[in-house]
């Protein structure tokens, strides 16, 4: 046998799911700038818009356990290529959707198809990293992923002005399918099937997969695996449902930017985000705990969301300072992944982090729609292009929720137990 693989050979493979991470984060973010194009076409309100979105985050939720036993009875190979095909089929649905009920199933098998990444990356790179190098591959995931995020701010916005939004979803579809061919091609669950030595120090093949109910039930006896499953998706349900749906219609309505204007001012909120993800991780591990920074996080991006929502006419300067501001300090959801392995012992580490996974997307599965629910609820019949538009008062009442659900994180967090950054025995 050869020796370990070389580094390319690594990165190649690693890459290949993380261009589906991409893509995921792409494709949840997409609709905050086809909300014009999505509500004129379908005849949608604010209520059923949010749904569409939030179809995305119901299949990607459920999707986060059973994909470890997946990942551990298929491989990550199989999984990959499998999530990008279907992720390619749902998006030549929503594509080409003729009625609102073929564009939900399309966003659904969206969400289930690439809700396979995260995890998948990480079991990728237990094989083919050394140790060391796991940490920074996490990092660089989340880096990605808002990456595409970013690309589905200005730089789609200024696509679908040139071609429609119709043409293109069809290229995206082609795309994920020619990723679906390559994973299938390149990637390989272990540098054993390619001649070479694994970094993977445990046992290869199925035999987790057996003792996963036995763990979930045991997870669930730690407080902390609560406590972490309810606090951090205040946080990132602030990004996800002001920069991924409703901040481009704001920014327009009560800022007069223009469309693409408004998605840069979101992409930018994104690109804090994903900086200040990186900075929060490393910034825990040198103080060596985990409760200040994540509260801290909390009290200042409260503070923040309230001037968003509560002070209106900000200046141009002013308004994209706090939002930029948001997004660094909203990425203190972060610090949840460590807090929770740490909280639990490291056999059970996988089956936490799934659970904690599922705590952070909730936060724009819920909070999207209903947001959409109270806009419709404050509605004052004014349209324009057959596009409904909300006045300031109604957005207010829609972001208050999330300013609810921080406060209640906050007090939540206080009865979080300290790990120091230390593994429980």
């Amino acid at each position: 046998m050869r020796p370990f693989p070389p580094a390319l050979l690594a990165w190649t493979i690693w890459g290949l799911g993380a261009v589906l991470y991409f893509i995921a984060f792409y494709q949840r973010v997409a609709p905050a700038v086809l909300t014009g194009e999505l509500s004129s076409e379908f005849g949608l309100t604010a209520v059923t818009l949010g749904n569409l979105s939030a179809f995305y985050f119901y299949s990607y939720v459920a999707m986060q356990i059973p994909t470890g036993i997946l990942a551990d009875r298929w491989g990550p190979r199989r999984l990959l290529g499998i999530g990008a095909a279907v992720a390619a089929l749902g998006t030549s649905m929503f594509a080409l959707a003729p009625t609102l009920w073929w564009a939900n199933m399309g966003r659904l098998l969206i969400g289930g198809a690439v809700g396979v990444a995260f995890v998948c990356m990480l079991k990728l790179a237990s094989h083919w990293m050394r140790p060391r190098q796991f940490a920074l591959t996490s990092g660089l995931a989340l880096l990605v992923g808002v990456i595409g995020a970013v690309s589905a701010g200005a730089p789609l916005r200024m696509l679908v002005n040139a071609f429609g939004w119709r043409p293109v979803m069809v290229a995206s579809a082609l795309i994920t399918l020619v990723l679906a061919l390559a994973i299938w091609w390149v990637v390989r669950d272990d540098p054993v099937e390619r001649g070479y030595q694994s970094y993977f120090a445990g046992q290869h093949g199925n035999g987790q997969s057996a003792h996963f109910f036995a763990g979930f039930r045991e997870v669930l006896r730690y407080r902390n695996t609560w406590l972490l499953f309810f606090i951090p998706g205040a946080a990132s349900g602030i990004v996800l449902t002001f920069a991924g749906l409703w901040g481009v219609p704001f920014l327009v309505t009560h800022y007069g930017r223009t469309q693409t204007e408004a998605a840069w001012l979101c992409s930018l909120m994104m690109i804090a985000w994903a900086v200040g993800s990186l900075a929060y991780g490393a910034a825990s591990d040198r103080l060596g705990t985990r409760k200040p920074l994540f509260l801290a996080g909390f009290v200042v991006s409260l503070a923040l969301w309230s001037v968003l929502i509560f002070v209106p006419g900000l200046t141009q300067g002013v308004l994209a300072a706090v939002l930029i501001a948001l997004g660094v300090f909203s990425s203190n959801f972060i610090v949840s992944f460590a807090f929770a392995k740490e909280s639990v012992p490291a056999h059970l580490a996988g089956t936490v982090s799934g659970i904690t996974n599922m705590g952070v997307i909730q936060g724009p599965m819920f909070m999207q729609p209903l947001a959409g629910w109270m806009l419709d609820r404050r509605w004052q019949g004014v349209l324009h292009d057959g596009v409904r538009v909300y006045d300031f008062a109604a957005y207010q009442n829609a972001f208050i929720p999330l300013l609810i659900w921080g406060c209640f994180s906050m007090v939540l967090l206080l009865f979080a137990r300290e790990t120091r950054c230390r593994q429980a025995a």
